[in-house]
């Protein structure tokens, strides 16, 4: 099993400097890459410190001149707002850029939120169908001379300028949860990113199990690769995990509330939480944080990560993203260079 790394800038005190966030972002994929990972993952969205990754192409493009080895991945752009001419281009120049590193990620993207302020009315079902739309268009637009009258685009004969390095075409992921996505992903030749959220190993074992039937109703199709996202954290001590369970259990409130959109935001800054409304969140509880993410010392992440791997999973995603700070954060990282990693008989690239 390959292990990845999943990272955004974000803040909650405005007073920090985006320019020192993404001085440590890129800390954290050097780091990454000096330790073996295969690939750094950036997302997409806008309007939010929570999340800050307006464009992941350009962060993408910045870290490659940083990078020499280490993989570069869209994870995810949000199929419903781009153009697919825009997106194919755009998807090449970042390839030709990274010296052919990209993987690219799609989604139909998750927060209503930004749905309101991009693209008013649509809602999940609208923007999953663009997304379906928008995979064969890229990959025509990729090969050239393509044109498209579909439900959602229509243009003349196209060929993206440029066109990227890898041949035929960068690694396309899929974001997937329900049996449609898989099979979706599957039948169009397409990797599979999954993530259970705060969900447990239950969920973990059903998205396995969703992407293995979604294989077996295509035997003609070459097995793709599919990837496990979750937040992962390892711990020095007891102590140090049950704190790490604290501010874990307060991050997914916000982001609990983020998806609820009912909260005011300022500044690109949600209204902090009342003891009330995060005790109407007990899915996110500490209990619950502790039993459904992988947090604790390395023996016990050691223990999580091989079930995942028996199940199957090519590869697994830390999902660093917390509202941590960037030590807190770091310290994680090197714990499981050291200490987890070895296990799975990875050692670190010079």
């Amino acid at each position: 099993m390959k292990f990845s790394l999943f990272v955004h800038m974000e803040r909650s005190d405005p007073a920090k400097p985006h320019a020192e966030l993404i001085d440590e972002l890129e800390e954290l994929v050097v780091m990454a890459e000096a330790a073996g990972f295969e690939t750094a993952w950036i997302g997409e969205h806008h309007g939010m410190e929570f999340t800050i990754s307006p464009n992941p192409f350009i962060n993408i493009a910045y870290l490659g001149a940083r990078t020499q080895r280490i993989r570069l991945g869209t994870g995810t752009v949000v199929a419903p707002f781009w153009h697919p001419i825009k997106l194919a281009g755009e998807a090449a120049m970042t390839d030709v850029v990274t010296g052919g590193r990209l993987d690219i990620g799609i989604a139909r993207g998750a927060y209503s939120y930004e749905y309101q302020r991009l693209f008013p009315g649509l809602d999940a079902w609208g923007a999953g169908q663009r997304m379906r739309e928008i995979i064969p268009a890229i990959k025509g637009l990729w090969e050239g001379d393509f044109e498209m009258s579909g439900e959602f685009w229509s243009f003349p004969s196209t060929t993206s300028s440029p066109k990227p390095v890898q041949k035929p075409h960068p690694p396309i992921w899929v974001a997937a949860r329900d049996p449609n996505s898989h099979d979706f992903a599957v039948s169009n030749g397409c990797n599979v990113q999954v993530t259970p959220l705060a969900s447990g190993d239950d969920e973990v074992t059903s998205l396995m199990e969703r992407f293995n039937a979604a294989c077996a109703t295509h035997p003609d199709m070459t097995r793709p690769e599919i990837m496990l996202l979750m937040h992962t954290f390892v711990a020095e001590d007891a102590a140090d995990a049950e704190q790490l369970t604290k501010d874990l259990s307060l991050f997914y409130c916000q982001f609990g509330a983020w998806f609820q959109n009912k909260k005011p935001v300022r500044q690109g800054i949600l209204e902090a939480l009342s003891d009330d409304e995060i005790a109407a969140m007990p899915q996110y509880a500490p209990g619950k944080i502790r039993q459904n993410l992988v947090i604790g010392e390395a023996e016990e992440v050691i223990t999580r990560l091989k079930a995942y791997e028996a199940l199957g999973y090519d590869q697994y995603s830390i999902w660093i993203d917390s509202g941590l700070p960037h030590e807190r954060k770091k310290k994680s990282l090197q714990l499981f260079v050291d200490r987890v990693m070895p296990a799975f008989g990875h050692g670190r690239r010079q």
